[in-house]
């Protein structure tokens, strides 16, 4: 599963030798040949799509919901937004293929977290049914994180079911990672999780646990940072919001 929202460093680093690669190929006009040339310069990312844009010469090439541009020789590679200057559009982000594949990202996103399942999840819900499900990664040491939990009563107040996922941003081994697998482990997790994001220290524990599973599966769909708050839809909302607005935000996207 790839799914990536943000060009990572990664593919920044292969960009910087494709553009000579893409010299020494010469692609002639033709989507086909540039497709080719770009999956042989780029073997460990899927080329989804090229397509000629309003500009004479100037090809979008999509690689999950990343947009570059290649001149037609294939001399040429520009990442960075396109804009028309008559219209004011920003013609990146009113791609029909990039929306395509935003909504293709988003439904992968929405099925890999349901296949998981809330048993494999830290569950804090309002009374009677929920409004709406929020799932968020979230790391235990990260001061955004630790507002949002904080803010929890508000959330259930607005009929906003909170599962949480774990995104040690430090990685396998750090301390917000053990931490993670301590509370997982602990006998009453929720209230472990509480006393974690407070700070307070949580008696160490092993046991099994899915924390490296989270993480690999925020990796795989692009989390970048935390807070990162997946609607029931797929959709990926970085960063902190307070209660009210994430309701209005929700009611908004899901309607309800």
């Amino acid at each position: 599963m790839r799914m990536n929202s943000t060009i990572k460093a990664p593919l920044q680093t292969l960009l910087a030798g494709a553009v000579l690669s893409l010299c020494a190929a010469q692609a002639a006009a033709d989507p086909a040949i540039i497709k080719k040339s770009l999956a042989q310069i780029l073997p460990e990312y899927e080329v989804d799509s090229v397509h000629e844009t309003p500009v004479p010469g100037l090809f979008e090439v999509l690689i999950g919901t990343d947009v570059l541009y290649v001149s037609k020789d294939g001399r040429y590679m520009v990442q960075g937004r396109m804009i028309d200057l008559t219209t004011k559009e920003d013609l990146t982000e009113t791609s029909p293929r990039l929306e395509q594949a935003r909504q293709k990202e988003a439904k992968e996103r929405a099925a890999a977290i349901n296949k998981l399942g809330e048993e494999q999840m830290i569950v804090f819900a309002p009374e009677g049914k929920p409004t709406y499900t929020v799932t968020v990664f979230t790391d235990i040491d990260c001061g955004y994180c630790r507002k949002l939990h904080g803010d929890m009563a508000g959330y259930n107040a607005e009929g906003i079911k909170v599962r949480y996922l774990f995104y040690p941003r430090a990685g396998v081994g750090s301390p917000s990672f053990d931490k993670a697998v301590s509370v997982w482990c602990a006998d009453d997790r929720r209230a472990a999780l509480t006393d974690a994001k407070a700070g307070k220290s949580v008696p160490d524990k092993k046991c099994a646990n899915p924390v490296k599973e989270h993480l690999e599966m925020g990796e795989a769909m692009g989390v970048s940072g935390t807070p990162a708050i997946v609607l029931e839809n797929g959709e990926m909302i970085p960063g902190y919001v307070p209660p009210k607005r994430l309701a209005t935000m929700l009611k908004e996207k899901l309607g309800g």
